[in-house]
Formats: structure tokens, C-alpha cells, sequence
């Protein structure tokens, strides 16, 4: 370029200069992003309850259901399931005298059979336990033609609840030791701390809405995420 003036080859060479700067940093870059370690997305933690496997009678008969006598056992979900007066070996189904509480702890005395009401070839299998200086019995299943069918695992726990879910915080097994519920507990928890409830709707969504009838002190807890999010006085049904 013998025509070129000096302004012109200094612009020039400039251009080149920055040109050249501009591909190095674009190189480095390049390099930094190939041997940086590759970002992996982190799941959540997951929740301690789901490693929590309680251990089960599998009765199966009269002989082994009465291994509910070894230890004391705790009520799964309470205001579900009705107990009556107990006298002279039968059970009293005309007087219903109360619902299980929610975790309540009880001693089985002894686990028997009764008629069942207005069945001819069906017996109860029942759970006999005292309280208040009472006798009292619940069934916890049933024998038909020599077939019994026990679904006291489904009842309740042979294990301490407050061992089986040591990991949870202080504050949550005091409210539900009280009987309260707390915004943020689980689900679990709630049904530990005030029993049963009852499902609005068809739950699908990560927004459930349940009604607990709380032993006449109904409560509407509407749960996001898995956790309790708004909790409001309910209203006695039936």
C-alpha cells in the first residue's frame, strides 16, 4: 500500500490491535466456561418423615393380636374411632361412650371377641382397655366364618410417636402434646395434634383444604406446600 498515509496505517494498525484483544478475551472466556465444573441443579432435602418406617403387629389371629398387651400403644388419628362400656364380657355397642383422642396412649388389657350387632356369623375382635376406672373396648377387627381380618396396624402405633419423629422441633411436640396447631406444621402434625380430618375437594393441587372437627371445636386449616398456612374456626357439620 504505497499510496497509504501515515494517519491512515495508524488507524489501521490500531484496529488490528483492538481486534486482536477483543479475540483473546473472547478465546479465555471460551476456555474458562469449558473447564469450569458444570453447574448441577440441587433437589431439595428430603423430608426426614418419609424415613420414618413405624413398625407393625400383623396380627393375624386372636393369639397374635394380643401382643397389643406387651407395650403401651398410641392412637393414629383421633375422633375416628368409637369405644363403649365393657361389662361382664361384652361390649355395649347401644352406649357409644367416646372417640380415641388424638395420640392418646393406652394399656389393652386383653384382646377378645363379641358379637356383632345384627350379624349371625360375624364376631368383633376387640381391644379391651380401662380408664377412669372403666372398662371400656374398641374393635379392632372382626372374625366371619373362620376367617378373622385385624386392621389394628391401622389404628395404632406400638412405638412411641415422640421417638418415631424425634427430629422434629421441641415447639411442634409441645403443641401437639397441648392440642394446638401452629402455622407451618405438616399435615402429619396436625393429625397428631388435633385428629381426623376431612378433605375439601379432591387435594390434587400443592393447596389442600381440610376440616377437623376437633372434638366439637371445629377448625378449617388450608395447607400450601405441605405446610399449615391459614387456620380458622370451623363449623360443626351434622
Amino acid at each position: 500500500m504505497p499510496n497509504m498515509t501515515p494517519d491512515t496505517k495508524l488507524k489501521i494498525q490500531l484496529f488490528l490491535v483492538v481486534a486482536l484483544l477483543v479475540a483473546g478475551v473472547r478465546t479465555a472466556i471460551i476456555f474458562y466456561e469449558r473447564s469450569a465444573p458444570a453447574k448441577t441443579s440441587q433437589a431439595p432435602p428430603l423430608n426426614p418423615d418419609y424415613y420414618v418406617v413405624p413398625k407393625k403387629l400383623y396380627a393375624y389371629d386372636l393369639k397374635s393380636a394380643r401382643q397389643l398387651t406387651e407395650q403401651p400403644v398410641w392412637v393414629k388419628e383421633g375422633y375416628r374411632y368409637s369405644y363403649y362400656p365393657y361389662r361382664n364380657g361384652h361390649a355395649d355397642f347401644s352406649h357409644e361412650a367416646g372417640l380415641l383422642l388424638p395420640l392418646e396412649k393406652l394399656a389393652v388389657k386383653d384382646v377378645v371377641t363379641d358379637v356383632t350387632p345384627g350379624s349371625r356369623d360375624e364376631r368383633q375382635i376387640l381391644a379391651v382397655f380401662e380408664q377412669g376406672g372403666q372398662t371400656y373396648a374398641f374393635p379392632i377387627g372382626s372374625i366371619k366364618q373362620d376367617n378373622p381380618r385385624i386392621y389394628s396396624d391401622e389404628i395404632l402405633y406400638i412405638q412411641d410417636p415422640h421417638e418415631l419423629y424425634k427430629h422434629w422441633p421441641p415447639e411442634v411436640w409441645q403443641a401437639i402434646d397441648q392440642h394446638q396447631v401452629k402455622p407451618g406444621m405438616s399435615e402429619l402434625q396436625v393429625d397428631f395434634s388435633i385428629g381426623l380430618g376431612l378433605l375439601e375437594g379432591t387435594g390434587d393441587s400443592d393447596v389442600r383444604t381440610l376440616n377437623y372437627p376437633n372434638g366439637g371445636k371445629p377448625l378449617r386449616i388450608t395447607f400450601r406446600n405441605g405446610k399449615a398456612a391459614e387456620i380458622q374456626p370451623g363449623s360443626n357439620q351434622g
